[in-house]
């Protein structure tokens, strides 16, 4: 039978001891999560297109960043250039090839942390059945309480630049520049 001294001290000793936070999972809100593509159109023109995301999760641990991870579907009939002749160019065979590669994916496989709320996140970025590693610079804007819906959330900015010839979406580089910049910002809740 215990004692109320070691009772005491067993309580002590656990107040003691921090609490390690666990991660936190996120599902991404496509409403809220925009991936922005610009390219150089001939040297013309910047134009860009949105990627919608279909879903995401985030898992995020505030106190090990590296235990963080991220995976989203990309629907690529969720592209947006705000010219559906251009939507329909870019989902055609010179492009996406849409109709045979429906989705991209990125997949997170390593997080590293660069200092206060700021992340470099690299990954596996698909297109077209192409695989090819991508780092994302990321900027996290914030966590807390969602005031709307009463729920954890989370929200994200990042950019990197890819080769779009890396994944079979080369057509007519170099006047179209082969370069493109993607921003994204992304907003999640809990479930």
């Amino acid at each position: 039978m215990r004692t109320i001294k070691t009772m005491v001290a067993g309580l002590l000793l656990a107040a003691a001891v921090p609490a390690v936070a666990a991660p936190v999972t996120y599902n991404l809100d496509p409403t809220h999560t925009q991936v922005l593509v610009t390219w150089n159109h001939m040297g013309f023109s910047r134009p860009s297109a949105n990627f919608g995301i279909d879903k995401g999760v985030l898992v995020y641990d505030a106190k090990a960043p590296q235990r963080s991870s991220v995976e989203v579907t990309l629907p690529l009939s969720l592209m947006d250039t705000f010219v559906p002749d251009l939507d329909k160019h870019l989902s055609g065979k010179d492009f996406f090839d849409a109709e045979s590669y429906p989705n991209a994916t990125f997949k997170s496989t390593k997080v590293t942390s660069l200092g206060k709320n700021k992340l470099k996140v690299t990954g596996n970025l698909t297109i077209k059945n192409i695989t090819k590693p991508v780092v994302l610079d990321v900027t996290l804007n914030g966590t807390g309480v969602h005031p709307m819906v009463k729920k954890s959330a989370i929200g994200f900015n990042a950019v990197t630049t890819i080769k779009r010839s890396d994944f079979g979406v080369g057509a007519f580089a170099p006047a179209v520049s082969d370069k493109v910049d993607l921003r994204i910002t992304a907003e999640g809740t809990t479930p």
